[in-house]
């Protein structure tokens, strides 16, 4: 009696271990075949060794024990049939799958027989147990499951050669298991009974079961078969705790009911020493907790980190970094730190600028070749995530490149996963405790990967920008080295127009020195009378030698300023002179052309320190042009002021004006609007251009004002502070 109740323990503890394992893969996903395979099996086991326990129980009447025996033959048939379902759905064996299903119905016929007096004719007491007396298809049943387990071990070893990863290690698992189970079960249950019809081990015949249960225990914690390690482990954190602090307590209470006797003073001090236990027991519970948790977490959770503080350090990263090799080093770091890779490749593929580059927290090189090929191969694959073990049998050549690298998770870098565009990778290699990488891991890399999109993208664009910036540099540098070269030509064409200018200037001063000369002396008489025609075609020629003289003098100016020799020579002047007298020279030219010319000029006005030579060609220039660009019948007024403050001088015209847009390049050398030129095609652009120089060179400041169509004003304005005439020559006036 004493040993059906310890294998009634035994057989509880593996049927509660059993159902707890099946319920909670139900609880975690229900829809998942594997899962629902898994509790059926479960389900089917459970019952199996409930009902052997019983079909051994000598103190329950043959009937029962009749029964119990159906159950425990059909029963184990089904566990059996479930059990190679379960090594198929684990293993993923598609070949093994559909043969199973070949034979599906023939197995549930000799699963329906298992439950009748076909296998199990009768029982009988065979000492302390019972004996079956077989029925006529035992034979069937003997070689129904001794195919069923043969093809068990055979799937199993199968996969384990072709299989890899997490799929490898599960299978091993639960191989190994059966191989230490199945003997002991097939010994007690099959092989005995049937040689020498002998029962004697039936009822300790499942023990072995532990074995397999626990190998099952084993998958689920270490190898996350259901994915329910946490689950488990977090319960046995409880079951821990508690399991100690009622040992605790049991302990300690009997010591005190032990110690403390019964009287009603002893009475009292046990309650309060039970109250104090209780006290202790309930602030014991949390740092035991605690305790327990660390435990388990060092044994079964070496890969453990938060993923709060993961997403932190590598944002931090990324938002800290702008340049791409830097953050591409940094954020590999966080990454392999945080997942405990062997080792993170970050990879961006080429650009405009630079080649494919990898950059991680090793040194570590791909052969262009491998990355070529696992590029060509990946350009026709879907998805982000691909696991090296992990690989179908179509990317057996994806497969072996990456394994070649010690790639154990590829991820691709992508806007969409259904563009085909790559922008690049993150490259892991093995976890460093020999675990898979968890759906958690992946999650939080679908997490991340769009993070890194984000600053990668934002980095190639930093890195644009800078190379936009080399470059443009270098076309600046290229450009202002052309520009210096075709300025010192221009420098060189320009001295020597130049130095033409001032040559040819020079020889035509003097046969034009002698004309205006001769011409002169026959006005003034001395060869002797003339008419008033000659007068008048000789006072033309006079004019325009003169003209010609102001501008042989304006070509010496520029000249001048090029070497740097134009120099401002001021002496007494009275301006109302040298203005009456040039205005006198033109008079008969704006008389010719119908134009009324007009001097106001005022009664008396001071001598003052200037250039005459150079004032006089400014102003013949202010007259000639007011004379070339007024049309007939318009008027022309030269005023002379003395301001209390300053000298002002402006010829004032009623012609054609200058246009808006043309007149901030009035004053510049060889100059002219296009309204002056169609007026007056001859014209150099040097007057007004030398009439600014001599009057800012005297500390002047030119005047001018225009309306198109409407007339102009050009003139000069001097401060009379800057024009003193010393005490001894102040005396002349108009």
């Amino acid at each position: 009696m004493g040993n059906m109740n310890v294998y009634l323990i035994v057989d509880l503890i593996a049927v509660i271990s059993l159902i707890i394992l099946a319920l909670a893969a139900l609880l975690k996903n229900a829809t998942v075949r594997l899962n629902r395979i898994f509790a059926t099996f479960v389900g089917f086991v459970s019952i199996w060794i409930i009902a052997n326990y019983v079909s051994n129980d000598t103190h329950l009447t043959p009937q029962i024990a009749t029964i119990a025996n159906y159950l425990v033959f059909g029963f184990s048939f089904c566990s059996a049939v479930y059990l190679l379902r379960l090594v198929v759905e684990i293993a993923d064996d598609t070949k093994s799958r559909a043969l199973l299903a070949r034979f599906y119905l023939l197995l549930v016929g000799v699963a329906l027989i298992s439950f009748t007096p076909l296998v199990v004719a009768g029982v009988k007491i065979q000492g302390s147990v019972y004996a079956v007396k077989f029925g006529p298809a035992i034979s069937i049943y003997y070689v129904s499951i001794a195919t069923l387990i043969v093809s068990v071990m055979y799937v199993l070893r199968q996969n384990i050669n072709r299989a890899s990863g997490e799929t490898k290690k599960r299978l091993k698992v639960l191989f190994i298991s059966l191989c230490w189970a199945l003997p002991g079960i097939l010994l007690a249950n099959v092989i005995l009974p049937a040689i020498t019809g002998w029962f004697g081990l039936s009822n300790i015949g499942l023990l072995p079961v532990i074995i397999a249960v626990y190998g099952l225990f084993y998958n689920v914690i270490r190898h996350r078969l259901f994915d329910l390690r946490l689950i488990i482990v977090r319960s046995l954190v409880y079951a821990l705790t508690l399991g100690v602090i009622s040992l605790f307590y049991g302990i300690v209470s009997a010591v005190i009911s032990r110690y403390i006797s019964s009287n009603t003073h002893s009475l009292v001090l046990r309650d309060g020493l039970d109250t104090l236990l209780i006290i202790v027991v309930v602030l014991m519970y949390s740092p035991l907790r605690v305790i327990f948790n660390k435990v388990t977490n060092s044994l079964f959770f070496r890969d453990a980190y938060d993923p709060q503080v993961f997403i932190s350090k590598l944002n931090k990263v990324l938002v800290e970094n702008i340049e791409l090799d830097k953050l591409m080093k940094f954020a590999s770091q966080v990454i392999a730190d945080n997942l405990k890779s062997e080792y993170c490749m970050l990879g961006v593929n080429e650009t405009q600028f630079r080649r494919q580059r990898f950059v991680g927290n090793v040194e570590k090189e791909f052969p262009d070749a491998d990355l070529t090929g696992i590029r060509s191969l990946m350009a026709h694959l879907k998805g982000v995530f691909f696991i090296t073990d992990l690989l179908t049998q179509d990317q057996s050549s994806l497969q072996r490149l990456l394994r070649k690298n010690d790639v154990a998770l590829l991820v691709r870098i992508t806007p969409s996963t259904t563009s085909g565009q790559t922008l690049g990778y993150i490259v892991l290699g093995q976890k460093k405790s020999g675990n898979s990488y968890t759906n958690q891991d992946i999650t939080i890399l679908q997490i991340i990967s769009h993070e890194l999109l984000i600053a990668v993208q934002n980095a190639l664009h930093f890195e644009e920008i800078q190379h936009f910036n080399i470059t443009l540099q270098q076309k600046v540098d290229k450009a202002t080295r052309e520009l210096r070269h075709t300025n010192e030509r221009l420098r060189l064409l320009d001295q020597t127009k130049d130095d033409f200018i001032s040559m040819a200037s020079h020889q035509l001063r003097t046969p034009l020195t002698a004309v205006k000369g001769y011409v002169s002396m026959v006005l003034d008489g001395d060869a002797g009378k003339l008419n008033p025609m000659q007068r008048k075609l000789l006072n033309q020629s006079f004019i325009s030698s003169q003209r010609m003289v102001y501008l042989i003098a304006d070509l010496l100016n520029i000249s001048r300023l090029k070497t740097g020799k134009f120099v401002i020579e001021p002496a007494p002047t009275n301006l109302a002179q040298i203005t009456a007298e040039e205005v006198s020279q033109l008079m008969e030219t704006a008389k010719g052309r119908d134009l009324e010319l007009t001097f106001v000029k005022p009664e008396h006005f001071p001598v003052y320190m200037l250039d005459e030579t150079k004032l006089r060609q400014v102003i013949m220039n202010f007259v000639d042009n007011a004379i070339y660009y007024t049309p007939a019948g318009g008027h022309i007024v030269v005023a002379l002021e003395d301001k209390p403050q300053s000298v002002e001088l402006t010829v004032t015209d009623d012609g054609i004006g200058v246009p808006k847009a043309e007149q901030h390049h009035l004053f510049s050398k060889f100059y002219r609007a296009p309204n002056a030129r169609r007026a007056r095609p001859d014209g150099t652009g040097l007057g007004l251009f030398m009439a600014k120089k001599v009057i800012i060179e005297q500390g002047g400041a030119v005047l001018f004002k225009s309306m198109p169509g409407k007339g102009s004003t050009f003139g000069f304005s001097f401060a009379k502070s800057r024009l003193a005439v010393p005490p001894s020559n102040n005396s002349h006036t108009a």
